[in-house]
């Protein structure tokens, strides 16, 4: 069988074994929303091999709120994603990071992306998710990241918020604890998934910590994850049913506040591409389609959470 045919039998045999969705979130959350309330969901070009204006194309088409991406750096970069957001309608969000393992220059690149994404007024985004800092700088270090945001984003009005990550400050939830009982103003992005990964549990046995990092989510990265991986190969598959329900409870916790408050909510749907999503070996074919995948988490959220 040649790859091209090896391709269309792997995508037909995937698709005859989709299963639906789970009936555990076939209705709706329980509950009233307040005037204000606002579900907000968001695409992700990581792993897209497209233009920029194919894949907000794409976006739109699947019904898509808007798109999550690297603040681009160039001219002609930010020029390319503000004609595509501007034709096919679409809110945006930036990621933004410092990259040097030197503290010092870390600090500069980070703040420099984070006034950038902020000042500029072609599109203003609805956030900046903060990929903060790095697992081994000192506490102290990670700290004053935490007060670049604070000053940047109450100078702009634009929302930064700090993913559990890991690499980053965030990496570890009991790391991220002491952030969040020494930074009242600290906001996350939650991705529980690389929790999951990092503790090799489902959190049971870090529920105080879990609950005060839920209160404090204002935005929510909706990928599964489980004890040995920060991504299942399918989430529609029987067996990672209990991490699915454990990453919906979660994420049930974050939208009542927000539904309570009448505060508008983003999700961004992020299962990744290979290597992210596991791949055969030797021709590295992943085990299931990252797009589809991504558009039935979309289906998933509006229907529990309209």
């Amino acid at each position: 069988m040649d790859r091209r045919n090896f391709l269309r039998h792997s995508s037909l045999a995937g698709a005859a074994l989709c299963i639906p969705a789970l009936p555990a979130f076939s209705a709706p959350l329980a509950g009233e929303a307040k005037e204000g309330f606002k579900l907000i969901i968001m695409a992700t070009n990581w792993g897209y091999e497209g233009t920029t204006d194919e894949f907000c194309a794409a976006a739109r088409k699947a019904g898509y709120d808007g798109i999550e991406v690297w603040w681009p750096t160039s001219a002609e970069a930010q020029q390319e994603l503000f004609a595509a957001l501007s034709k096919h309608q679409l809110e945006v969000g930036y990621l933004c990071a410092g990259y040097d393992s030197d503290y010092t220059k870390h600090a500069h690149q980070f703040e420099a992306a984070l006034k950038a994404a902020t000042t500029q007024s072609k599109q203003p985004p609805l956030y900046i998710n903060s990929h903060s800092g790095r697992d081994y700088f000192t506490f102290e270090q990670n700290a004053a990241l935490i007060d670049i945001t604070t000053r940047i984003s109450a100078a702009s009005g634009i929302p930064v918020y700090h993913e559990t990550h890991r690499s980053r400050m965030l990496f570890a939830a009991h790391v991220a604890r002491q952030f969040i009982t020494a930074k009242p103003a600290l906001r996350l992005t939650l991705d529980i998934s690389h929790w999951c990964n990092v503790h090799e549990s489902l959190l049971e046995d870090q529920q105080e910590t879990v609950s005060k990092a839920l209160e404090r989510a204002s935005h929510i990265h909706a990928r599964i994850g489980h004890a040995e991986g920060p991504q299942v190969n399918d989430p529609r598959a029987p067996e990672w049913d209990n991490a699915v329900k454990a990453h919906f409870s979660w994420w049930d916790q974050v939208v009542r506040r927000h539904r309570e408050a009448g505060k508008p909510l983003t999700i961004l749907t992020e299962f990744g591409p290979a290597d992210y999503l596991p791949a055969l070996p030797y021709t590295r074919q992943p085990v299931a389609n990252q797009w589809d995948i991504n558009v039935y988490m979309m289906q998933q959220l509006r229907q529990r959470y309209k």
